[in-house]
């Protein structure tokens, strides 16, 4: 008997999971009185907080239905009170898949993320959202990239930058190419992230402004950000080329780290020379 009930556990991992987390909530705190023989809340009043039907929600739990929908998973999501992980969890247990991402309200980034960054000096870095918006970066970024903060937040996207600044433009070694990997990456990204509106928006927009942009949109290519080499035309040093990587930042989906190693020993110390210079 207890083989055959642990291995229906294992094979109704969203209804064991949606038992375990309404058995951990307390039922006065959340208005429901009544004396119990379990702890938690009942089923429905599970139901009741999720605004499905009592049956429906019985169903689940038992294993029962079908596959529900992400509309439903999200409203148990709300209605047993779960963190961001248990949200996903139940997402991948109940349908296979995460959620789109909760962008959180948040703006900017954190003190420790900022120290990071600024404890690399010759390692320009930055930090994007899924749609190309910079929010975060280093003063070796400001020294070879841009000067971010002598910009306006709007003036910040990657995108537009890349599509209607003619001195941005002009300073990339090989424009097409990185053009065409930010399009790529931004069609991938902004629909991982769940920016459908925010990336509706700045197509948009460039669409309209740039020629270039439709053209390279209307191809449909996806690409992870990943790793790459970029080179830089540099009013001051000249050419500087750098392998770039990308890395995930825990606890918020829509973002991710670039950071920008230099080549070779001679790019090395064209950073150098640009931060020397900085500092006089």
């Amino acid at each position: 008997m207890t083989t055959r009930l642990d291995s229906t556990c294992e094979t109704n991992r969203l209804g064991a999971f949606l038992k375990d987390r309404r058995q951990r909530l307390d039922a006065a705190a959340l208005g429901f009185g009544g004396r119990r023989r379990t702890p938690g809340l009942r089923r429905e009043e599970v139901a009741q907080r999720a605004h499905i039907s009592t049956t429906w929600y019985t169903w689940l739990e038992q294993g029962r239905g079908g596959a529900p929908s992400p509309r439903v998973l999200d409203s148990l999501a709300n209605a047993l009170m779960m963190t961001e992980a248990e949200r996903e969890h139940l997402f991948l247990v109940g349908i296979g898949h995460p959620p789109k991402a909760r962008i959180p309200a948040q703006q900017g980034i954190s003190g420790r993320l900022q120290r990071f960054l600024d404890a690399m000096p010759m390692i320009p870095a930055t930090v994007a959202t899924s749609t190309w918006d910079i929010i975060g970066w280093n003063r070796a970024a400001r020294l070879v990239l841009t000067d971010y903060e002598a910009l306006a937040p709007n003036e910040r996207n990657i995108l537009r930058r890349m599509f209607l600044n003619p001195a941005t433009r002009a300073a990339q070694g090989d424009w097409e190419a990185v053009a065409r990997f930010l399009v790529a990456t931004f069609r991938a990204e902004s629909a991982r992230a769940g920016e459908d509106e925010r990336a509706r928006e700045l197509v948009a927009e460039l669409s309209a402004k740039s020629a270039d942009f439709t053209r390279l949109w209307s191809e449909n290519d996806v690409q992870m950000t990943g790793e790459g080499v970029k080179t830089i035309c540099h009013a001051a040093v000249g050419e500087i080329t750098f392998e770039f990587s990308s890395f995930a930042i825990d606890g918020r989906p829509d973002l991710r780290l670039m950071a920008y190693v230099p080549a070779n020993n001679a790019d090395l110390e064209k950073m150098h020379r640009l931060c020397s210079r900085a500092e006089r």
